[in-house]
């Protein structure tokens, strides 16, 4: 799948859309891939920019819609959640092929690999990571209301609609037959907790969604790809998060490889005992949060595998996701059966 973008489609919507129009050539580049939506680099002779556009090919009901992103970065940037700033976004898919929007590019350190957090201090990975709970709870203390996100999401009924949501989303990408999904659902169904923290969510909760600054490797400058963000139960967040904390003597998470692992990284424990002190919280049922993780992370990867085998990705890293689906099922069967909820042990 060709990853290029029409630079003159583009110019010449800029043009019109942007104060003062674009200066000089525009150039564009491929940041990544995007094991979920295409980011270019978009550049004229005074200015960077980071456009984002959905996947090319299979897209699953409901999934990439770039308002939705637009929509909770714009809502964000005047909170204490480091965010890009937003400049526009075009729903007209006539300019590039589907709708896509652009904000500001930042100039930050990715640390979501073990290569690049190898690259830190163990201080520096330590506070990284306490940085990231810091955040995140800085995320969930957000008053929808206040910045403008009270119709973002409906967060009554939230974990129910998931599991459903989920559930669809599996049916229409599944390449095999997996029995240990519908062992999982009916766990995780029998198991639901109460919601009782509602708030934005961002979804997607690793430390390949944020920026490091190039000053303080130990300090987060953007939190990215909002994709699947909506208002829910923000626990959610928390499992997620604690799905790509690698641990020793747990299986690790096959996307993150073993990163949380690095000397210096905060343990789950002393990510959980952060954020529940910064929010004065108790968290119940964590394990229901950490098992519905990997099962949504499994069925995420599935839709992305169906895609990349019609030739609807683009860039590097997609040839071994099939293979990371399983293991991340299994590992959800693993902690239900020697988890303290009594019904993700049935």
């Amino acid at each position: 799948m060709t990853a290029e973008i029409d630079t003159r489609a583009l110019t010449q919507y800029l043009g019109r859309a942007l104060d003062g129009g674009v200066s000089g050539e525009l150039t564009t580049s491929l940041i990544s891939g995007g094991r979920s939506n295409p980011t270019y680099r978009v550049t004229d002779s005074d200015r960077t920019w980071v456009l984002r556009r959905p996947p090319y090919g299979h897209v699953l009901p409901s999934a990439h819609d770039m308002k939705r992103e637009f929509t909770v970065i714009e809502g964000l940037t005047n909170t204490s959640v480091p965010v890009p700033t937003t400049v526009l976004l075009c729903e007209d898919t006539d300019v590039l092929g589907a709708p896509f929007y652009l904000m500001e590019f930042i100039d930050g350190v990715p640390v979501g690999t073990v290569d690049q957090a190898s690259s830190l201090t163990s201080d520096e990975r330590r506070r990284l990571g306490f940085d990231l709970v810091d955040t995140l709870a800085a995320l969930h203390g957000v008053d929808p209301d206040a910045v403008g996100l009270g119709s973002f999401g409906r967060p009554d009924g939230y974990l129910e609609r998931q599991l459903d949501r989920w559930e669809r989303q599996w049916d229409a990408s599944c390449t095999i037959h997996r029995p240990e999904v519908s062992v999982l659902l009916d766990k995780l169904r029998r198991a639901l907790p109460t919601s009782h923290f509602p708030g934005v969510v961002h979804g997607d909760v690793k430390l390949d969604n944020v920026l490091a600054s190039r000053d303080d490797h130990g300090k987060i400058v953007a939190v990215l790809d909002w994709e699947m963000a909506t208002l829910g139960d923000t626990l959610a967040d928390v499992g997620i998060m604690l799905s790509f904390w690698d641990q020793p003597g747990t299986i690790d998470n096959p996307i993150t490889e073993g990163l949380a692992r690095l000397d210096g990284f905060p343990t789950r424990t002393e990510l959980l005992d952060r954020y529940t002190t910064q929010r004065g919280i108790e968290i119940p049922d964590v394990d229901w949060y950490t098992v519905f993780a990997d099962f949504k992370i499994a069925v995420i990867l599935e839709g992305i595998n169906t895609r990349h085998t019609q030739g609807g990705t683009v860039g590097d890293g997609f040839d071994d996701i099939a293979d990371m689906v399983g293991p991340l099922l299994q590992r959800a069967l693993e902690l239900a059966a020697t988890s303290s909820v009594t019904e993700l042990r049935r």
